[in-house]
């Protein structure tokens, strides 16, 4: 047997604000509507927390309301909350994106892709009864993400398995460092992390092509280079974990980062800072001066980040 909640209401037909608040307030709990006035969700924290509000609004009109508790088999009522039409409509989206994404566009699908993900987290919070396609949303998801990303930098590394070794920052000084030129988001972030925490007199060169790499040089985010993508890691989390680097906050940031490389879960600080980046990649032509100005937006969000943990100890 399931435990579910059912809520009865009557609310006064003058106070149409309220009547629409509830109505959101309700829709967005994904609860299912029994008949007018009568709404029903699976016995669960979050959903009773909502139940329990809306129930102290109405009366607080002088409404109506009856909160009760229903222990009913699940297959009674779980088709009710068949989220398959809701998950349909978000793929057509993403195929529609997809087949629209060529690297001029990149940009604005990534924005685009950035709504649908928050879509799907919406809708997943709510699918108290997920299928296949649930799971079908959240690989279609992924797939343009990657796509995207590769539309934004060409000759994306793929990643490989291997072990990473340990190395000692003191080898690795006043060293030439190689990637692929116009940095995104990966590589602006390794450039970062390379002058700020390995080597403080690295000096960078940009490459058309990987195959240009001198072999002097230590390459970074290309397919065959020295410190790339490596099993679910992307490049920054790479070379984090070969040289060591233990800093506050910075497992928060890369966290962004292999977020806008390669999709995944959404920090909540992604999109804003992928359009700040963005902007400077638009308004900025020379790599050596974006990776610099991008190096301060880097430098902010660790400064920020580090604070945020010291506060909440």
């Amino acid at each position: 047997m399931t435990l579910w909640s059912l809520l009865i209401l009557g609310l006064p037909t003058a106070n149409a604000t309220e009547r629409m608040r509830a109505w959101r307030t309700l829709k967005a709990s994904g609860a299912a509507v029994l008949r007018d006035g009568v709404y029903l969700l699976p016995e669960r924290r979050a959903g009773r927390e909502t139940f329990e509000a809306v129930e102290r609004d109405v009366l607080a009109i002088n409404g109506t309301a009856f909160l009760l508790s229903l222990s009913e088999r699940e297959e009674r009522f779980s088709g009710l909350f068949d989220r398959s039409d809701e998950y349909a409509r978000l793929m057509d989206e993403i195929a529609h994106n997809r087949a629209d994404l060529t690297p001029d566009n990149a940009l604005q699908i990534a924005r685009q892709a950035r709504k649908l993900r928050k879509a799907f987290g919406q809708l997943a919070a709510i699918d108290f009864f997920p299928g296949l396609i649930k799971a079908q949303a959240d690989s279609a998801l992924q797939e343009l993400e990657t796509a995207i990303s590769r539309a934004l930098s060409t000759d994306e590394p793929r990643a490989h398995d291997e072990a990473i070794t340990r190395l000692a920052r003191t080898d690795y000084q006043g060293r030439r460092w190689a990637t692929r030129k116009r940095p995104w988001v990966d590589r602006l972030a390794c450039a970062w992390l390379i002058r700020r925490f390995i080597d403080a007199d690295a000096q960078f060169i940009w490459l058309d092509s990987p195959s240009d790499c001198p072999s002097d040089a230590l390459g970074f985010d290309f397919d065959g280079a020295r410190f790339s993508h490596v099993g679910q890691r992307v490049s920054l989390e790479t070379l984090i974990d070969s040289f060591a680097v233990q800093q506050p906050g910075l497992a928060r940031l890369a966290g962004i980062i292999h977020y806008l490389d390669v999709g995944g879960n959404q920090p909540s600080e992604a999109p804003g800072i992928e359009r700040v980046l963005a902007g400077l990649r638009e308004s900025i032509g020379d790599d050596d001066q974006l990776t610099m100005v991008a190096a301060g937006i880097f430098d902010g969000l660790l400064t920020a980040f580090a604070s945020e943990e010291a506060q909440n100890g």
